[in-house]
C-alpha cells in the first residue's frame, strides 16, 4: 500500500501519512514505464534469453505474463493484509475467493517494522490461496517509502532466508519484492537498488516471475519509462514484470492513467495496476477509466484493500466484514460487481484448471 491508509495496528504517524506523499515532487504528473524483451540469436556471443522452457512456472513474454502452461494470464484480484491482521485471514481469503478474483496480491513483514514472516506462515497463505485457485502475489512492506538501497537489501535478505517458501511454487507465487521502495520520484536510486538486489535472488534459485513497484511509492510510473529497461536486462532469467499503484497522482485522469501504463507497453514490458482506490489523500482517482483501459488492453489490476484501512482512510476498505457479506457501495461494489470488475473480467489461471 502506499503511506497510506495501513492498519490500525500501524503507528500513528504512518497512519497519518497521505498517499503519493505531499511534497512538490510527488505533485508531479505522473508519466509511463519502459522497456522491451528481445531474444539474442543463437550465434550471438551474448547471452540468449532464456527460452519459456528453461522458465519455471510464471513467465514474462513481452508486455504479457504467461502461466505455467504458456497461457496468458491477466490479474484480476484485490490486497489482503496479513500482516496486520493474521487472525483474519482465513475469512478474508474464502471471502475474496467468492468474489472471483483469480488473484491476491499478500501483506508480509521481514522483521524490521513488524513481525517476521516464517516459511511455515507464508507456505500456509500460498497453499491456502492454491486451494481457492488464486495466485498469490507476495510482497514485503517493511521498506514502503524508504529511500535507503540497505531497505532494498534487507528485503532482498529475507527472500532469500525465505526462498523454501518460493521455489516449487513458481506457478503459483509471484515475487513482489518489496512495496513501494522508493519513496522519492528519483528513477536512478529506484533503478540503482533493483539491479543490485534481483541478480542476488536469482543466484539464490529464486525462479518465480518478479514484479517490481515503480518509485514515488509506487506512483512515479515514469520511474519504469526511464529506468525499467535497464532494470529488466538485470535479470538472468528475463523474467521481471512492472506495477504502478494508481491514486490522486498516478491515477487522476485518463490520459495520466494511459501515460503510466503506456510508457511501459510501449517499450514492450509487462506492467500492471498493483494497487489502486477510487480515491486518496492526493485527490480524486478515475478508478472506472483504469478498470476499463486495463480490460480493453489485457492489463492486470488488484483493488487496495479487503478491509482493515485506517488512519482516515477507512473508505478503502473494499469491504464492511472480512466475510465479505457487504461490500462498501462506493468501492466494493466497483471493484467486484462493476461492469468492468472481477466477477466481469476474472479468468482464473490454468495451472488450476
Amino acid at each position: 500500500m502506499m503511506k497510506k491508509l495501513l492498519s490500525l495496528l500501524m503507528p500513528a504517524a504512518l497512519l497519518l501519512a497521505g498517499c503519493g506523499s505531499s511534497d512538490s515532487s510527488s505533485q508531479q504528473a505522473a508519466s509511463s514505464g519502459s522497456g522491451e524483451t528481445s531474444s539474442a540469436a543463437a550465434e550471438s556471443t551474448a547471452a540468449p534469453a532464456p527460452s519459456l522452457s528453461s522458465v519455471k512456472g510464471f513467465s514474462v513474454d513481452g508486455t504479457k505474463l504467461l502461466d505455467a502452461n504458456g497461457n496468458e494470464f491477466v490479474m484480476r484480484g484485490v490486497n489482503h493484509a496479513h500482516s496486520w491482521f493474521k487472525n483474519d485471514d482465513a475469512a478474508a481469503l474464502e471471502a475474496i475467493d467468492k468474489t472471483g478474483a483469480n488473484c491476491v496480491r499478500l501483506v508480509l513483514a521481514d522483521g524490521v517494522q513488524w513481525e517476521k514472516d516464517s516459511v511455515e506462515s507464508i507456505n500456509a497463505l500460498t497453499d491456502k490461496c492454491k486451494e481457492y485457485q488464486m495466485v498469490a502475489v507476495l510482497e514485503v512492506h517493511d521498506a514502503t517509502g524508504r529511500n535507503d538501497i540497505d531497505d532494498i537489501q534487507k528485503a532482498a535478505d529475507f527472500w532469500i532466508e525465505m526462498k523454501d517458501a518460493l521455489i516449487g511454487r513458481e506457478d503459483y507465487v509471484i515475487l513482489n519484492i518489496a512495496n513501494e521502495w522508493i519513496g522519492d520520484w528519483k528513477s536512478k536510486t529506484w533503478a540503482q537498488g533493483y539491479t543490485t538486489v534481483i541478480p542476488q535472488l536469482r543466484e539464490a534459485g529464486i525462479k518465480n516471475t518478479i514484479m517490481v513497484d515503480s518509485a514515488g511509492w509506487g506512483q512515479y510510473g515514469k520511474s519504469i519509462k526511464e529506468k525499467g529497461m535497464e532494470v529488466f536486462e538485470s535479470d538472468p532469467d528475463r523474467n521481471t514484470m512492472f506495477s504502478v499503484h494508481m491514486y490522486g497522482s498516478a491515477g487522476k485522469n485518463e490520459k495520466t492513467i494511459e501515460e503510466n501504463l503506456t510508457g511501459a507497453t510501449d517499450q514492450g514490458l509487462c506492467v500492471c495496476v498493483g494497487e489502486f482506490g477510487y480515491n486518496h489523500s492526493d485527490g480524486d482517482v478515475d478508478e472506472e477509466y483504469i478498470m476499463e483501459y486495463c480490460d480493453a488492453n489485457s492489463i492486470g489490476w488488484m483493488g487496495w484493500s479487503w478491509k482493515g484501512n485506517g488512519g482516515g482512510v477507512e473508505y478503502l476498505d473494499l469491504s464492511y466484514d472480512w466475510e465479505g457479506t457487504q461490500l462498501s457501495p462506493d468501492w466494493g461494489e466497483k471493484v467486484v460487481n462493476g461492469p468492468k470488475g472481477i466477477k466481469a473480467t476474472s479468468k482464473t489461471c490454468s495451472v488450476f484448471a
